[in-house]
């Protein structure tokens, strides 16, 4: 059976301006798929945008947006030029991790950001988008998922519920859209080698540069090929969940450090 063909269909990717979501723009730009870029950084974007072109794009448009401020995200949707607002698939990327404390040496504002981004900045993206899918009668929405999302971590409580709030999200929204032929999916990460641990422990590169030490990570690519494959299925075909590890992780807390 030939897969779904996304050539000028429309591709929206949040966080899109560097790791996995920059990884996923250039992988939908050799379906020949048009861009739809947001992220905090307006000129990581405009700097990919050439290079989105020439990887097989026929358009890209990009623009600011904080998925955490809801007002924002209502404006920018709303305010999208006509052309752009046909959204085949959406890529709900941005996400986050602040700090690696126990629970109650936390700082309260780590932990607002990482709910306001990994949780309700997917619901005030995705409301809008999917509404527009139901009255076109196609689209398919893909969630970043986690292996944090089955397993918590020492350290890592307020992520990994962010990430289990969302594993659910996604499931209940497969289930509201029964009856339609738009589709839903969990495309869970483990260990990729991206700015997240610098983000988490906020620039501190050789606190981030450890994280991967003695390990082969994942790569953004890996990420991006997988997501690629399935929206790409045959359109009867929902994929609903599928987990990428490296081959020296079992889960969020087992790896393989070798020497």
């Amino acid at each position: 059976m030939s897969k779904y063909s996304l050539r000028d269909r429309i591709v929206f990717i949040t966080g899109a301006s560097a790791g996995i979501g920059a990884a996923c723009a250039r992988a939908f730009a050799a379906e020949g798929a048009r861009l739809l870029l947001a992220a905090r950084r307006l000129d990581r974007l405009q700097a990919m945008e050439v290079d989105l072109l020439e990887a097989g794009a026929p358009a890209v448009h990009a623009f600011a947006l904080d998925v955490r401020d809801r007002a924002a995200v209502e404006r920018a949707l709303a305010g999208l030029p006509e052309e752009w607002r046909a959204i085949e698939v959406l890529v709900n990327n941005a996400g986050l991790s602040r700090g690696l404390d126990k629970l109650w040496q936390g700082q309260p504002q780590d932990w607002e950001e990482m709910i306001d981004t990994n949780v309700k900045g997917v619901l005030w993206v995705t409301r809008p988008v999917v509404a527009g899918m139901v009255e076109r009668g196609r689209g398919h929405v893909v969630n970043l998922g986690s292996t944090a999302e089955d397993l918590a971590y020492p350290g890592g409580s307020v992520y990994c519920g962010s990430k289990a709030a969302l594993k659910l999200i996604n499931d209940g929204l497969r289930q509201d859209l029964m009856g339609t032929p738009i589709r839903v999916s969990d495309v869970g990460a483990g260990m990729v080698e991206t700015e997240f641990s610098e983000v988490r422990f906020r620039g501190d590169r050789e606190r981030a540069a450890k994280v991967y030490q003695n390990i082969t990570p994942l790569q953004p690519e890996d990420m991006a090929d997988a997501i690629v494959w399935a929206v790409t299925r045959p359109a009867h075909v929902n994929v609903a969940r599928v987990l990428l590890t490296t081959i020296d992780q079992a889960n969020s807390i087992m790896l393989n450090r070798r020497g």
